[in-house]
């Protein structure tokens, strides 16, 4: 019998279509007999596996692009390609606005510029910084009261209370007393 066609598993289909294992010698040497194999039968190496179209797209998402779209002709890595799509983007930008070459850059850079020359006032700063302190100071002061009730404290609300003195010389020093009031010897000259 001639054999004329084999399927994965081995089976042989003979040519007056029955199908076999066919005959093969174990390691020892003994010759095992040719099977006969019953008609329908599929070993579970010949069933084909169910393919899930939509699960092998998740799953080569990144690969075949988008269906149905037309392939790039040059295949840019990730980064070029948007630093390629950005320059295209400036240049029409460019064309359309008659502008500036860096576009949103020099709009930004323009803020920036108008920002940086305005000056503050050193009175203004100096309030600003006494206002903050004199609330420290109050805080400070709240805790040291809370203290003396009797209360607990944490060790970072000791440490506040331990620096009251340090925030009355430095409202001291801005021209502010104890209490974050502006002194009265140090205003503006009456005119």
């Amino acid at each position: 019998m001639s054999a004329t066609s084999s399927t994965k598993s081995g089976i042989q289909k003979l040519d007056n279509g029955e199908a076999v294992i066919p005959a093969s010698t174990r390691s020892d040497g003994t010759v095992r007999k040719e099977i006969r194999v019953k008609p329908g039968y599929k070993p579970p190496e010949d069933v084909e596996v169910y393919k899930n179209r939509t699960a092998e797209g998740w799953k080569n998402r990144g690969k075949g692009g988008v269906p149905g779209a037309a392939p790039l002709d040059e295949k840019l890595p990730p980064h070029k390609a948007a630093a390629a799509k950005n320059a295209r983007r400036r240049e029409a930008r460019k064309k359309a606005g008659g502008g500036s070459e860096n576009g949103i850059e020099d709009d930004s850079a323009a803020k920036v510029e108008d920002v940086v020359p305005v000056e503050l006032d050193p009175e203004v700063e100096a309030a600003k910084e006494a206002r903050k302190l004199a609330k420290k100071l109050r805080q400070a002061r709240e805790l040291k009261e809370k203290n003396e009730k009797g209360d607990a404290l944490l060790p970072e609300q000791f440490a506040k209370v331990i620096k009251i003195q340090e925030l009355i010389r430095q409202l001291d020093s801005l021209g502010f007393d104890g209490e974050g009031e502006k002194k009265e010897g140090e205003g503006k000259p009456a005119g």
